[in-house]
């Protein structure tokens, strides 16, 4: 099994990006199953069924969310209802979303789940014990799991992946939107990578128009931020799959300008 795990997808300029890329992507790396992270589609924070339904039509199967997830007020209904986005799972119980989101491929079943970190994040429940629970129900149903890890700090990452190698298929950071050189199959036969990095407009601070961060940073004034245009690019990785024993062995990153 192919699957492609895209990084945050920013914004309108993300939107784009998957649009225009997307389908020849699935063509040359004979995808089967594609995630993305969410959390960032409406203006650059949050989602709504709009901005979801362009990534879903342009051929996104399943998305993950993160700190920003329900930044959007009118994306709560779709959040609640539609079983292919799922919410952090170390989040209160009672915040809005679904645990786990399945897709199925052929004759398999792939689990996916999304968690935060709690290093310089809001708060949020021990990744480790939440996932360790979740996993108690998923290991039932399937043995293909991938974990989107949205989180800041590159040791907290390393950590998780390090304690779930060969107990997932995938953990897959995102969150800082900075592509990381650290791609690998771990020894027990788990695919990571630190940070799978932002789709969007490179252009820019992480998303944001560079002059706007500029100004912020040499005032300190409070400012708004503003979606930059330019720079537009998909970053992702490709997870090669054993779908008879749910281990990965091999991950490729991804790095695709989009020429206009």
């Amino acid at each position: 099994m192919n699957l492609l795990f895209i990084g945050d997808v920013f914004g309108k300029p993300g939107r784009e990006v998957i649009k225009r890329k997307l389908p020849q992507l699935k063509n040359l790396h004979n995808i089967d199953i594609v995630i993305a992270n969410c959390e960032n589609l409406a203006s650059g924070k949050g989602v709504t069924t709009g901005t979801a339904n362009e990534l879903f039509n342009s051929g996104v199967d399943i998305l993950t969310g993160g700190n920003h997830l329900w930044d959007r007020k009118e994306g709560y209904e779709f959040i609640a209802n539609d079983e292919r986005v799922v919410k952090p799972l170390n989040y209160p119980p009672d915040s809005i979303g679904n645990l786990v989101g399945y897709v199925n491929f052929e004759n398999s079943i792939v689990a996916v789940l999304s968690m935060t970190g709690q290093s310089f994040m809001p708060p949020c429940e021990s990744p480790i014990l939440s996932l360790r629970k979740v996993l108690e129900e998923v290991v039932l149903k399937t043995n293909i799991i991938i974990v989107d890890f949205h989180a800041e700090s590159t040791a907290e990452k390393r950590a998780i992946g390090q304690y779930f190698d060969g107990q997932v298929t995938a953990i897959l950071g995102t969150h800082t939107h900075i592509q990381t050189a650290d791609e690998e199959i771990l020894p027990g036969g788990t695919a990571y990578i630190t940070d799978t990095g932002m789709t969007g407009p490179h252009d820019s601070v992480i998303g944001v128009k560079k002059e706007i961060i500029f100004k912020k940073m040499i005032t300190g004034m409070p400012i708004n931020y503003e979606i930059a245009e330019t720079g537009l690019q998909l970053n992702a990785v490709k997870v090669e799959i054993n779908i008879e024993t749910g281990k990965a062995f091999k991950i490729t990153r991804i790095r695709e300008n989009l020429i206009k």
